[in-house]
């Protein structure tokens, strides 16, 4: 197919070396309005093969008048002569037999005289971009008369020789004492004196050059040929392959073709509009002409970072080609499309040597020799690990799929990624749960007082520090037969102690003391911990409620509401550790005197430490200062009573502060002066 432009005549012509058409071929299919030349040809040809063609409602044709007021149609057929059809759209259209064209041979010639506001379509560039999105994967070429810019040397005119070469030549003439035989030889033998200048030239340039790879045997297809091919579907000019790619053909209800890749890299904006866009990097295709990359239908949200395309020969269209006619054939696609993209990415973590813990040595071995794949599962979490997350929010049928690809850090994983799989291969003998905690980075949650019984009765606890993990845990209720414990909050089972029953009635009434103490601080209960071994006490919050880090995140969004966060809170709850000095004191000093100020003020203190050191923030940070500072006094022997000193209270007029101002600057030139006189 060839495509020229005339830009002074306003004419594009495109011309293909086809069957072409007879007369009456085009009295019925251009004469006709919803009369499918191409639907026709199909039914009488199905048995001959992929026919690649795409029409089918008979009016595509007439989409030329939205930019051409006068269409000529030029056809030469084996069985008949050359004709021409023409129409200005005006209800009426001509034939005749063409004797002033060129002759074609065989194949048709459409031109298209453009409109005068249709301009942009005789530029060379608009014509391209429009190939290359469209029919970039057409299987027969497509070629454009395009011009080209050249450096070209010309023989420079006597005239352009400026006065001083001439003289120069002259001179050069008068000294010369050869004769005038060897003279003549010597100038026949000069080279003419030439110039570059840049000539236009035209030449046939190939718009679509890249194969569809797709419908090739995924066998035959080499990792170069993938990767040149993502490089040019997704335009992204770097050296980086894919991550990885699944290329596939599907066949029953709706056969179709797909292969889809796995950047590199993440958008930089790829969360930003995460619920507002409605763009998929999908691009859909039927007999490998584009039909739109803005179906919601081929992939769920979470999985819109995968870029690739489909292709069928059987997804009925509607006439504008924008929509499909029938949209359970989209449904059936996108669960086919699911399925595979899941296992690729599992795949991805499969062929990784550094995720190969657990397995056999045979495995191991197989995997060393495969440095390409090392860190690469690492390097996909890092970049879309977010996006698997979103999945298991969203996508319940496929929730638990979506959890085995789920990594994450943990007490005993040595700063490396694992595996709810691993995890639980690694759990003790008797574990009923598997125990994770939440936070805003993993060195704060290290340090927590929360994970102080579990790590010395060698528990393993997870780390949750994307924001995004506190809503995922709100979903992902277990796995495996193994539920999911949060270890701030109320439900901690470690196993009985002998002694629990014990140490209740002991701290009895120091809990029963205390609770009544903190009834204005939104406090439910009191509690002896069996999760604390060096903290005194912390501050749980109920099994439904939110944990001091959802509390932080969502303090943090602009638009929260206040009412609903007061309800989401639920309530809190103390629990202290039996085994501490600080609270084995404070039980003496609440059985002695339980109205004692000093003791209801220390109480009150330990509540606020450990409420900051739980993760929540203060009410009243004031108060809280204030009961620090009034401790301090104590340690050092400071009266309560003791009162700051005063400052000297001395009112200076503007006039004192203005003569003190002009008698300092006279004093440092007087200075200035009699520094200069010694000199």
């Amino acid at each position: 197919m060839q495509i020229k432009l005339d830009k002074e005549k306003k004419i594009l012509s495109i011309r293909d070396r086809g069957i072409g058409m007879t007369k009456e071929d085009l009295i019925k299919n251009l004469g006709t309005i919803a009369k499918s030349g191409t639907s026709a040809f199909v039914e009488k040809m199905q048995t001959s093969g992929d026919l690649n063609l795409i029409g089918q409602f008979g009016v595509g044709f007439y989409s030329v008048y939205l930019v051409a007021d006068y269409v000529e149609v030029i056809s030469k057929h084996n069985d008949d002569k050359q004709y021409v059809w023409e129409s200005k759209a005006d209800g009426a259209f001509a034939i005749s037999e063409d004797t002033w064209n060129e002759p074609l041979g065989r194949g048709t010639e459409i031109r298209l005289h453009l409109r005068d506001e249709a301009g942009e379509y005789l530029e060379e560039s608009k014509l391209k971009e429009l190939v290359k999105k469209y029919s970039e994967f057409i299987n027969f070429p497509i070629y454009i008369w395009a011009s080209k810019e050249v450096d070209v040397d010309v023989p420079t005119d006597e005239d352009d020789s400026s006065d001083e070469e001439e003289k120069a030549e002259k001179e050069e003439e008068t000294e010369k004492s050869e004769s005038e035989s060897e003279d003549e030889d010597e100038d026949s033998e000069k080279k003419p004196k030439t110039k570059t200048v840049k000539e236009t030239t035209f030449e046939w340039e190939l718009l679509n050059d890249v194969k569809a790879i797709w419908l090739r045997n995924p066998k035959e297809v080499t990792e170069e040929e993938y990767a040149k091919f993502y490089h040019s579907l997704v335009k992204d000019f770097s050296d980086e392959k894919p991550l990885a790619w699944s290329h596939f053909n599907a066949e029953g209800d709706v056969e179709f073709k797909a292969v889809l890749f796995v950047p590199p890299k993440a958008p930089h904006d790829l969360y930003e509009s995460y619920y507002n866009t409605n763009k998929a990097n999908l691009k859909l295709y039927v007999r490998r002409v584009f039909i739109s990359d803005e179906f919601d239908e081929l992939l769920p949200k979470y999985l819109n970072f995968l870029k690739g395309l489909v292709d069928s020969d059987t997804l009925p269209l509607n006439v504008s080609r924008e929509m499909l006619q029938q949209h359970s054939s989209l449904k059936t696609i996108k669960k086919k499309l699911i399925r595979k993209a899941l296992d690729m990415i599992r795949k991805i973590a499969e062929e990784d040597p550094d995720e190969s813990t657990g397995k056999d040595k045979k495995d191991v071995e197989k995997f060393s020799d495969d440095d390409d794949k090392k860190g690469q599962y690492t390097k996909f979490w890092n970049e879309f690990g977010k996006s698997i997350k979103l999945g298991i929010i969203e996508d319940a049928a496929n929730r638990n799929r979506l959890a085995k690809l789920l990594r994450f850090e943990s007490t005993k994983s040595d700063g490396k990624l694992t595996s709810l799989d691993q995890y639980i291969s690694r759990m003790k003998a008797g574990q009923k749960d598997i125990f994770y905690i939440t936070g805003a980075n993993k060195e704060q949650l290290e340090k927590s007082p929360f994970l102080e019984r579990l790590k010395k009765k060698n528990y393993e606890v997870i780390f949750f520090t994307d924001p995004v993990d506190e809503y995922l845990m709100q979903y992902l209720m277990d796995y495996e037969d193994k539920k999911f414990q949060n270890v701030s909050k109320e439900g901690l089972k470690l196993g009985k102690d002998t002694k629990d029953k014990e140490l209740k009635e002991s701290f009895k009434e120091l809990t029963k003391w205390w609770k009544g103490a903190l009834a204005s601080e939104n406090v439910d209960d009191v509690k002896v911990s069996n999760r604390l071994d060096n903290t005194p006490c912390v501050v749980v919050t109920s099994k439904y409620g939110w944990s001091a880090n959802m509390e932080r995140i969502m303090q943090s969004q602009t638009l929260s509401d206040a009412s609903k966060q007061a309800y989401m809170r639920g309530k809190r709850v103390l629990e202290i550790n039996p085994r501490h000095p600080i609270i084995k004191e404070l039980r003496e000093r609440v059985v002695k005197d339980p109205e004692d100020a000093g003791v209801q003020q220390t109480a009150q203190l330990i509540y606020q430490t450990a409420l900051m050191e739980s993760g929540f923030s203060l009410n009243d940070p004031k108060d809280f200062a204030s009961r620090i500072y009034s401790t301090v006094k104590s340690s050092l022997n400071i009266s309560p009573d003791a009162a700051v000193e005063e400052e000297d209270d001395v009112e200076e007029t503007d006039a004192d502060t203005e003569m003190k101002e002009s008698s300092a600057a006279k004093e440092d030139v007087d200075t200035e002066y009699s520094g200069k006189d010694e000199l």
